[in-house]
């Protein structure tokens, strides 16, 4: 149990993959990685296969699909007809692609903080220095990436002038904005949701979601669209795979055209409006007194600052001997800050296993701040 908590440290390997594997056994109680539950994965028709779609695809990706999220962007103020829009293997893929575009060693890459733990990882690795999106005071970065909706980890929700601010800084010193969106649809509460790129007056752009967090992981779709730079990108996607798997590209598109899509989105809103409740709940009645909770407008992650006492990173190996298992925070921090936060992922149904969960790993909370 300590190694694996010695390996998240200092994103020094791969924090994601360790606490997605200590999450998937079936006696942990699991709040580590922000995975959607099975009661929330869309059965797409797979069924009647047409043969042509076993064959290679388009690198692009289906045209239909491109056609129906280019429809979509566009509607949200976006120039991206389906010609500058690309199908990914998950957004993941189109992280690295934007570094693979933009990124040497040492190019200044600006994110929040905290930040989505994969993209430090990936801008990491490439070799980018990590700083803040307050440059005003000094050099402007090569690119800005932000997740401003219900963002990972806090769960936030940008408003409107922090987007429109954001857009004209870039704009003022030509940053590239790179702005990762997969949370969007997951709003059950009035909040600002259009895209920051949607503001932009002259900088590039490039603009990504997904619907691993929609419909379900394993269909491994995304997309990605990217303005100006677009054929730079395809040209860094083909080198990296031939294409995506055609099947449930097609398969997606049609659920897209039948309107189930937001039948879909109307319960699972629902279920992680219910999930984040409780939750909240939970978190209020069993930890520390002094600990803050975020309360997002949608997804379903929370954020937790708690006593300055409390070494979230102790408190991992504390709760990992119990069967509970967390994100710490430190690893959404390049410089390793947060060490009293945490983030909780409420993708499950809420049951009394999840209760008594939050209940021992408050408990423990609360021992470490005493």
């Amino acid at each position: 149990m300590t190694r694996l908590s010695e390996r998240i440290a200092g994103l020094k390997s791969s924090p994601v993959r360790e606490m997605l594997e200590v999450s998937q056994r079936p006696d942990v109680i699991s709040f580590a990685g922000g995975l959607p539950a099975p009661e929330t994965f869309a059965d797409l028709d797979l069924a009647g296969v047409p043969r042509e779609l076993l064959q290679y695809g388009p690198s692009e990706g289906e045209p239909e699909l491109r056609a129906r999220i280019g429809e979509e962007l566009r509607g949200l103020g976006l120039d991206a007809p389906a010609e500058r829009v690309l199908i990914l293997s998950g957004s993941r893929q189109g992280i690295d692609l934007a570094a693979k575009l933009v990124v040497d060693r040492g190019t200044a890459v600006a994110v929040e903080s905290p930040a989505y733990l994969a993209a430090l990882q990936v801008f990491g690795l490439f070799g980018a220095t990590l700083g803040s999106l307050g440059w005003d005071e000094g050099a402007a970065p090569a690119m800005a990436y932000v997740v401003p909706t219900f963002q990972n980890p806090t769960g936030r929700c940008w408003s409107a002038a922090e987007r429109s601010a954001l857009a004209a800084a870039c704009d003022r010193d030509d940053v590239i904005l790179f702005e990762d969106d997969p949370y969007r649809d997951l709003a059950y509460d009035p909040c600002e949701r259009r895209p920051v790129a949607s503001w932009l007056g002259r900088a590039p752009w490039i603009y990504q979601g997904s619907f691993s967090k929609t419909l379900a992981p394993g269909y491994r779709v995304g997309w990605i669209a990217a303005g100006r730079h677009i054929d730079r990108v395809l040209e860094r996607k083909y080198a990296h795979t031939l294409c995506g798997p055609a099947l449930p590209q097609m398969a997606l598109a049609d659920f897209l055209g039948s309107g189930g899509y937001d039948g879909h989105l109307r319960r699972v809103r629902s279920i992680y409006h219910h999930n984040i409740a409780q939750m909240s709940r939970a978190i209020e009645a069993a930890f520390p007194a002094g600990t803050r909770v975020t309360r997002p407008a949608g997804g379903f992650v929370l954020w937790l600052e708690l006593p300055e006492a409390v070494d979230t990173r102790a408190l991992f190996d504390a709760a990992l001997a119990e069967g509970i298992c967390f994100a710490p925070g430190d690893v959404f921090s390049a410089s390793g800050r947060y060490r009293n936060c945490l983030r909780l992922s409420c993708g499950h149904p809420w049951n009394a296993r999840i209760e008594t969960g939050v209940a021992r790993l408050g408990a423990l909370a609360s021992a470490a701040a005493s």
